[in-house]
């Protein structure tokens, strides 16, 4: 059943490092950012939907988000979805647009933030090694239905590792990056 599938491997752990990229850009560092919200799910229309489906968010200042609420029964529920989510934004009502004020961060807070940086960049790796896994066990299975020989599996396993390897570093370089991002450097 399993069949050794270099471009679905490919594509697997390129989705690892795409996922790991988008953690990462919800990461506040100081400057506001739109993926900031991106976590933020609001209870509207008798369930959970993610903000920038019933807003549009802009940052016309670097410490500022503009959050313009496009239907007017939903600035309430916007408004305590953003308190709550965790965030430390605190809304200013104005209208249907909430002004979000970026406050400084504390020095204790990028340090969480790196950390948090840390913890993703390793659940990348790990869903990454799961892959390599999968395609490893794939061309054991090959082997042993004598599909391909043992010169052709180990090639391939060599294949997975290179795969493996660039895809580790790619995450290593985005996670470097946001760290130092995160603690202003």
């Amino acid at each position: 059943m399993a069949k050794y599938d270099k471009a679905d491997i490919e594509r697997r752990m390129a989705g690892a490092v795409e996922a790991l990229k988008h953690d990462l850009a919800g990461l506040r560092t100081g400057r506001a950012n739109a993926a900031m919200l991106d976590p933020v799910t609001v209870e509207v229309y008798g369930s959970h939907m993610p903000i920038n489906q019933l807003s549009s968010i802009t940052a016309p200042e670097p410490r500022l988000l503009s959050v313009q609420v496009w239907d007017k029964s939903n600035v309430g529920p916007v408004d305590k979805a953003i308190r709550s989510a965790g965030l430390g934004l605190n809304p200013i009502v104005d209208g249907q647009t909430l002004r979000l004020p970026i406050p400084d961060m504390t020095q204790e807070r990028r340090k969480e933030l790196s950390k948090l940086a840390g913890q993703y960049a390793e659940k990348a790796r790990v869903a990454v090694r799961n892959v390599r896994r999968d395609g490893n066990d794939a061309l054991k299975i090959d082997e042993n239905k004598k599909e391909i020989s043992e010169d052709e599996r180990k090639r391939h396993e060599g294949d997975v590792q290179k795969l493996t390897d660039k895809a580790i570093a790619d995450i290593d370089a985005a996670a470097s990056a946001k760290e130092k991002e995160i603690l202003g450097q």
